[in-house]
């Protein structure tokens, strides 16, 4: 839904927000047809159409004739390369940067090749990542707004700190947003991976109500609730890995047994495997690499045929099912999307697998449907998440910015 400005001259930063918003979803208007979509008069459209052009955040598109005699109608799009947003993703297992341009697509995406427990030297990586990205795309380096990073909740928003993450056993209140600050000289915002996540499909054209169910060191949920991010008092929504779906399942870090975020684990998945008899006998638990390798064996297996290990990961189907459901009814949403760093290797099986599992269970399918999707923007979610957040800043008009009561 297109949001409507204001005429008055006061709030024009407002106004050009609310008109870069209409031209991003669109893709293409005129300005007779943006003053239409805004609710601005023609005077007010030209005048910040004349601003966004000068700026280079704007470029005129060819000319549309209607159907009578009158003038053709210019059309205004987007300019990519007017700004640019660096998405950085810190998960215990990939640390991955990708910058987008003004459109919100990936034009450059690497690898943090330092990827240490180490707080300093992973932050050194990262900065130095960034700027290969900006280099690699051949990017206006006057031209990049700031850096967005999903990161691994609980996070303290207000001092840029990660908190004492799962699977990061070093990073005890990290000052992330400064540190990289300081080392990038850039703008810097922080954010959960998975609300970055939840606002990357929504950034995508994806809204409505849904939850994004984040698959990847740990889980998560990121909500969209009437094409709004949800983001609770302190910006920790979404901490759904303590949620018991196995009372006889595997003992969690908190003390307790079955908790979804532990049972979900790919570590756990392999342990199971091999007591089945599906993977060889001595797999080092505690090495990652070797789990993501009998990790990404286990799954091959479940996508080529039936048999113990298709079954292993239904059964995980059937315990992630069991929170989608009670969020889904609870909140009354439309879907759930699936992603994060595990979700490519899952989706052959556990798609099908949590269909199967909800069907019947959503009590208003009497009214709408409830669909189970995968992410459309890939293993990068989370990162392209990340830069929309900054992309964000200047699309997403600030509405107390408005008079109350002005329509």
């Amino acid at each position: 839904m297109a949001r409507r400005g204001t005429n008055l001259d006061r709030v024009g930063g407002f106004n050009d927000a609310v008109v870069l918003d209409a031209i991003r979803r669109s893709e293409q208007l005129s300005r007779v047809e943006l003053a239409e979509a805004t609710g601005l008069s023609g005077q007010a459209i030209s005048n910040i159409a004349r601003r966004l052009l000068d700026a280079g955040l704007v470029r005129e598109a060819g000319r549309l004739r209607g159907a009578g005699l009158g003038k053709p109608r210019t059309l205004l799009e987007l300019e990519p390369t007017g700004q640019y947003a660096v998405g950085v993703h810190l998960d215990p297992s990939v640390v991955t940067v990708v910058l987008l341009d003004l459109t919100g697509e990936v034009v450059a995406r690497r690898p943090v090749d330092q990827v240490a427990d180490e707080p300093g030297v992973l932050i050194d990586g990262i900065a130095k990542t960034i700027e290969d990205a900006i280099s690699e795309a051949g990017a206006a380096r006057d031209r990049v707004t700031g850096v967005g990073i999903a990161a691994p909740g609980p996070i303290d928003v207000e001092r840029g700190m990660v908190v004492d993450p799962p699977n990061l056993s070093a990073w005890h209140r990290v000052p992330l947003r400064d540190e990289l600050q300081r080392r990038t000289g850039l703008p810097v915002v922080l954010d959960k991976d998975v609300t970055a996540a939840a606002s990357a499909e929504k950034w995508a054209g994806q809204g409505g109500s849904f939850v994004f169910f984040y698959l990847g060191t740990g889980v998560g949920a990121g909500l969209v609730i009437g094409d709004e991010v949800v983001r609770g008092s302190s910006s920790n929504v979404g901490e759904i890995g303590h949620v018991i779906v196995d009372p006889d399942g595997p003992v969690c870090y908190c003390g307790r047994r079955g908790c979804v975020g532990e049972s979900s684990q790919p570590r756990y998945l392999v342990q199971q495997a091999v007591q089945a008899g599906v993977l060889a006998q001595g797999i080092d638990l505690d090495d990652r690499q070797a789990v993501d390798t009998a990790f990404s064996r286990l799954c091959r297996l479940a996508a080529d045929g039936s048999g113990v290990p298709r079954d292993l990961i239904a059964t995980l189907a059937g315990r992630i099912a069991k929170v989608v459901e009670d969020i889904a009814n609870l909140l009354d949403l439309d879907r759930v999307v699936f992603g994060g760093p595990h979700w490519e290797q899952l989706a052959p099986v556990l798609g099908d697998a949590v269909r199967a599992a909800l069907d019947g269970r959503f009590l208003l399918r009497s009214v709408h449907p409830f669909e189970v999707t995968g992410t459309a923007l890939g293993a990068d979610v989370g990162a392209i998440g990340a830069g929309s957040l900054v992309l964000d800043q200047t699309f997403s008009p600030n509405p107390s910015l408005a008079l109350v009561g002005e329509r």
